[in-house]
């Protein structure tokens, strides 16, 4: 039995670009005109009404065009503008607009004058657009509208596609009442609400289907599309009040984002990761392996923070889940932190601010020194250690560092042979450690017992890296003269829970809620830093600067499909695919291998011309972890 012939009704208005076209030429028109804003808004209501079948089209197209005073050379600037609006999704698919243009119509209460040079570009047929048309007079003024147009008309839309008289299934795309009205007249077989633009409650309710962009009218409804996945189906879930950058970039992208300002209790968040396919978080959620095997849709983890071990990576691997972090975004916020507070410590400032709040007045050079000429000890010379080594040098500080990993030093700094070494000569110690477990406990009362008696102390690197007990002890017999903490062994899970240490009420002693990294500079890099990478990643499959998939950087592939392959690294794989994809006659156009330890990656540009069950074959190769096909 032949398939009966589908045929596509597409508005243009707010579907095939993004705004209303007559609204983008009365901002030409009315340009310099005093009372632009209130004939502007006029004009908006108007089309409200008419969008919403409040009033019929020939009404509402009248009194817009009474408003107003054109001329031809405002139709040029006009086409101008309008070019540039073409709606993201449909200029995406230009290559289905091409391949269909006998089967689609543009309908619409817009002009020809318009619409004519701007789907030109799209391969479509200028007999298959249906629209209204100016009359202008020997000045080149428009004067009216042609009135026997039926698209000047009440259900014009419906009376054209009356004459059309197409056979078989049409699908009207449209984001109007005027749309909906082919459908209701049973002139359509579906009307599909498109809301990629704007979402009209009174249309949308009333529609057969939602499109929040024409990918999802393809997918839905298996036509040729030029990405493998709608991005509105991407579901993003973000935790711990992530930058609004982040979330901007993913709205921008087309995904589905739900953002909470605080982490979730662990059932919640199993429940959640059941339809997600990024989670962001920060430091204060805990992504264990049971989670991580609960959430088989999730593909990739954002950590918005320099450290990444609150997730275990392991078990992401072996599930597939590809996850970033942010190692150089907030080194700056941390670092001015702590070379404020090295200042502070010094001259005792917070304990004599804290007095002259109370009314008294302690002025008195005693145990207040200048920083200059000091020797400043960094444990950890990473990120921040490093770039804290070049800012404290400018300020007069010797620098010396210790590191387990041999580091290139910077400047004037010396390099400690032993973390006792560094210990014993520095008048002042910051600890820039990552979360490592071995670094449990890392300063504890042997290594305070090796300190200057005065010395300096300052953590902003994990709170478990530090014996609070010890240093407690350390700061009250004034061997440790003064103090700055920023993470502990506990903190609290909010805003609302009550903090207590055993550091409270201590001379000379700074107490900050984790917060080196909290500033607006920072934290925007973090969310503009970590929301690209994994953009990048859905996009095009690059892992550069992954923390646990090998990492591949390639330029977005030019008119090949790409196959994306993470497997167990084992002999043999590469050869299992490549010789799938020869059996099914397959011509590579480039290919890539990185692998690590756990596991290997490979990414194979081909031709788009393949069998379908190809797919089947490489997701069935041994040790697959993950398949995942992108165009």
């Amino acid at each position: 039995m032949e398939k009966a012939k589908k045929y596509f009704v597409i508005d243009f208005d707010s579907t095939f670009i993004k705004k209303e076209a007559l609204e983008e030429l009365a901002e030409i028109v009315l340009k310099n005109n005093p009372e632009k804003n209130t004939i502007l808004a006029k004009i908006k209501k108007i089309t409200k009404e008419g969008m919403e079948g409040k009033i019929g089209f020939f009404e509402e197209l009248s009194k817009r065009l009474n408003l107003l005073n054109i001329n031809r050379r405002h139709i040029l600037l006009w086409i101008k503008k309008l070019r540039r609006q073409i709606t993201d999704s449909i200029r995406r698919n230009k290559q289905f607009f091409k391949k269909n243009k006998n089967e689609i119509y543009i309908i619409s209460g817009a002009f020809k004058e318009c619409i004519l040079p701007i789907i030109k570009e799209f391969g479509l047929r200028e007999d298959h657009v249906f629209a209204n048309t100016f009359i202008f007079n020997h000045k080149g003024e428009v004067i009216g509208v042609d009135k026997k147009n039926p698209l000047s008309q009440d259900n014009g839309k419906v009376k054209v596609i009356r004459s059309l008289k197409l056979k078989g299934e049409i699908y009207v795309v449209g984001d109007g009442h005027t749309d909906y009205l082919i459908k209701k007249f049973g002139l359509a077989s579906k009307f599909i609400a498109f809301t990629e633009n704007i979402a009209r409650e009174v249309v949308v309710k009333k529609a057969d289907h939602i499109a929040p962009n024409f990918d999802e009218f393809l997918y839905i409804n298996k036509f040729a599309t030029s990405l493998s996945y709608p991005k509105n189906r991407i579901k993003v879930l973000l935790l711990e009040n992530i930058d609004a950058s982040a979330v901007s970039s993913f709205d921008k992208e087309g995904y589905q984002v739900e953002d909470y300002s605080k982490s979730l209790d662990r059932q919640t968040l199993i429940a959640k990761l059941k339809n997600t396919r990024v989670l962001g978080i920060r430091s204060r959620s805990k992504i264990d392996g049971a989670i991580l095997r609960s959430a088989d849709r999730l593909i990739s983890i954002g950590a918005f923070c320099i450290g990444t071990d609150q997730i275990d990576l392991k078990t992401a691997s072996d599930k597939g889940i590809c996850v970033f972090n942010a190692p150089y975004s907030n080194t700056r916020s941390v670092v001015e932190l702590i070379l404020g507070e090295i200042i502070m410590l010094a001259r005792g400032i917070f304990d004599k601010s804290f007095n002259l709040h109370k009314g008294i007045w302690t002025k008195s050079t005693s145990g207040s020194f200048e920083v200059r000429g000091k020797t400043l000890g960094i444990i950890g010379y990473g990120n921040i250690g490093s770039q804290l080594s070049v800012l404290a040098e400018n300020m007069g500080m010797r620098v010396i560092y210790y590191d387990v990993v041999e580091k290139l030093p910077l400047g004037n700094a010396k390099r400690c042979k032993s973390l006792g070494e560094l210990l014993k000569n520095s008048d002042i110690i910051t600890v820039h450690v990552d979360g490592n477990e071995k670094n449990k406990n890392l300063i504890g009362e042997r290594q305070f017992s090796l300190m200057k008696k005065g010395v300096l102390f300052l953590n902003a690197s994990r709170g478990f890296v530090v014996d609070i007990s010890a240093l407690a002890r350390h700061i009250s017999q004034a061997k440790v003269r003064g103090a700055a903490v920023d993470v502990f062994p506990d903190e609290p899970k909010d805003k609302k829970a009550k903090f207590s240490s055993i550091l409270q009420d201590l001379p000379n002693t700074i107490l900050t809620p984790h917060i080196g990294g909290s500033t607006l500079e920072a934290q925007k890099n973090i969310g503009d830093f970590v929301s690209a990478k994994i953009i990048d990643y859905i996009n095009s499959g690059n892992t550069y600067l992954s923390v646990n998939i090998p990492n591949i950087q390639l330029p977005k592939q030019k008119g090949y499909h790409r196959l994306l392959h993470l497997h167990g690294n084992v002999p043999g794989i590469l050869a299992s695919i490549n010789g799938i994809l020869a059996k099914y006659q397959i011509n590579i156009e480039g290919q890539y291998l990185k692998t690590n330890e756990q596991i290997g990656y490979v990414i194979t540009d081909v031709n788009k011309k393949y069998d379908q069950k190809v797919f089947e074959e490489l997701k069935k190769v041994p040790k697959t972890i993950r398949f995942r096909v992108l165009y």
